[in-house]
């Protein structure tokens, strides 16, 4: 059986560390998708606009917006779009294919040295970014700071592949934003449906600097916490539901209290959970796009790292 997930019980990655940060939802409504959150009993985190820092220390609007699912490992972003900058033009080109995840974001210790990893490892970069937005504390308002190296839109086109470094940890992970009536409280892996799982997971290798694994349902990507699985086609669509087009982000796993408990919340919520054992199958409301959420209690109890 693969290594555990949750390797670390820190936040924020040390070192050569490697962690599975946060997923993003693209959506065209943030409000409703605070509510489809809010209905499968996720605690959100008011809604920011992000800017980036220029050379000169002026502000520029990145083009998108989120609305956040803060965990005590890792977090959930939905994303919308703020302006007409590449990036936004990037968003609505995504958006276009189908409404859902097109984004997983890892967490390093330095992110422009990541940036460079990335390069000799032969991919092409984009200028590594100073992002800002701000963020409502229980005093006023402050200013949460990322750095953020990403590769060239073509490099991967599962969707934006990311590293970050966070400088404010404090002001993103606030304790009053961490309790889910769900019980959530760790991100755990991302699956995505591939067309060519080796080719995939020769690529994604390189981009994480981590060997992938042969897992029980197909290749994992293990990182010091969470991890990356590349599913063909059919596996995905006869464990987890339809795929829409591919590449596909199609689920994420989430760690909870206790099944028995986000299993009621759900079930009274109209969102029609699927128990399976040790884990709980939801899809997504509409307003979060394509895909599902897949609870456990334990990190093993997800099937491809099962015995």
């Amino acid at each position: 059986m693969p290594k555990s997930l949750i390797q670390s019980d820190r936040q924020l990655p040390i070192r050569q560390e490697v962690f599975l940060d946060h997923v993003g939802h693209f959506i065209p409504s943030a409000d409703e998708a605070r509510e489809a959150l809010i209905r499968a009993g996720f605690r959100t985190a008011p809604v920011s606009i992000q800017t980036n820092r220029a050379a000169d220390g002026t502000s520029q609007l990145s083009g998108t917006g989120n609305v956040t699912v803060m965990l005590n490992r890792g977090y959930i972003e939905v994303l919308f779009k703020t302006a007409d900058t590449a990036l936004g033009q990037e968003f609505d080109a995504a958006l276009s294919k189908y409404p859902g995840l097109h984004l997983a974001a890892f967490a390093v210790a330095d992110a422009n040295a990541k940036s460079q990893a990335l390069s000799k490892a032969g991919f092409r970069v984009r200028p590594v970014v100073n992002l800002r937005r701000p963020i409502e504390t229980a005093t006023g308002e402050a200013e949460a700071a990322f750095t953020v190296a990403r590769v060239e839109r073509a490099e991967m086109a599962e969707g934006r592949m990311q590293y970050l470094t966070h400088h404010s940890e404090e002001l993103v992970w606030q304790t009053r934003w961490l309790d889910h009536a769900n019980g959530a409280d760790a991100l755990l892996d991302a699956v995505i449906a591939v067309e060519d799982v080796a080719e995939a997971a020769e690529r994604f290798g390189r981009f994480l600097d981590r060997d992938p694994v042969s897992a029980k349902m197909g290749s994992l990507l293990p990182l010091e916490r969470g991890g990356v699985v590349l599913m063909e086609r059919g596996m995905f669509e006869e464990a987890f539901g339809p795929v829409p087009q591919l590449p596909f982000i199609g689920l994420y796993g989430v760690r909870v209290a206790s099944l028995e408990r986000c299993e009621a919340l759900l079930g009274r919520n109209d969102l029609s959970p699927e128990r399976r054992g040790s884990t709980l199958l939801a899809r997504f409301p509409e307003a979060l796009g394509r895909g599902a959420w897949l609870f456990v209690e334990h990190e093993n109890d997800l099937p491809w790292r099962a015995c």
